[in-house]
């Protein structure tokens, strides 16, 4: 009897050990979340990360048949999480890598909750480098990175606004194309993607700044 309690109390201590490595795990990528105030930030990495670990641990000891059940509705429930995170702001699209980042952590608990430490482990790390080590070269890429949207939106229609554009493009010796032409109440909004050899978008912003019939911008 004796033997059979603390085999008992064995599961639970192991159990509570993989609860208590999703909360560090969680906790190190929620730092990083909170350190740059993204949307889920440190509790809420936590949270994700201990949460799916118990219901991959609850799944172990379900009936035979529903483990795969409630794994997949976890990638479901995380699913749409992540969406949440995910807005448009103007033209660009703000939130991926937080919605990335919760996708990874509830693998990471359910990793440990299947006891698979060394993936869990080797993941986090992958994980961390890219959340830190890979900044910079992410930074470097941007510096390098050549093409701009734009989103223009002109009093009215904008009279002869199109070829006046168009035409400072080609003395600045940008590569542009014209990606879409909206009404919008009674003004128009130009969707334009410009590349710049030089990169000397300034010029491109102080051009649409002057100008009397920009309405508004964003990039």
């Amino acid at each position: 009897m004796l033997t059979f309690i603390l085999m008992d109390l064995s599961i639970y201590f192991e159990e509570a050990a993989q609860v208590s490595a999703a909360f560090i795990i969680g906790a190190v990528i929620g730092i990083e979340r909170e350190f740059r105030s993204k949307p889920a930030g440190f509790r809420t990495m936590i949270l994700i990360c201990v949460g799916s670990c118990l219901y991959t641990i609850l799944s172990k000891e379900s009936p035979a048949g529903t483990t795969d059940r409630i794994a997949s509705n976890i990638v479901t429930g995380i699913g749409f999480i992540g969406a949440g995170v995910i807005f448009k702001e103007g033209i660009s699209v703000n939130g991926l890598t937080t919605a990335a980042l919760i996708w990874v952590t509830a693998a990471l608990g359910m990793a440990i909750g299947y006891h698979n430490y060394p993936i869990a482990i080797v993941v986090s790390i992958i994980v961390v480098i890219t959340l830190f080590v890979l900044e910079p070269v992410q930074r470097f890429i941007n510096r390098l990175h050549r093409v701009k949207d734009y989103r223009i939106k002109t009093v009215k229609l904008g009279n002869d606004f199109k070829n006046e554009l168009e035409t400072f493009f080609k003395m600045k010796d940008m590569t542009f194309r014209c990606m879409k032409l909206i009404k919008e109440d009674n003004d128009a909004v130009y969707l334009y993607r410009i590349s710049s050899k030089d990169r000397n978008y300034d010029a491109v912003n102080q051009f649409l700044l002057n100008h009397t019939d920009v309405k508004s911008f964003e990039v």
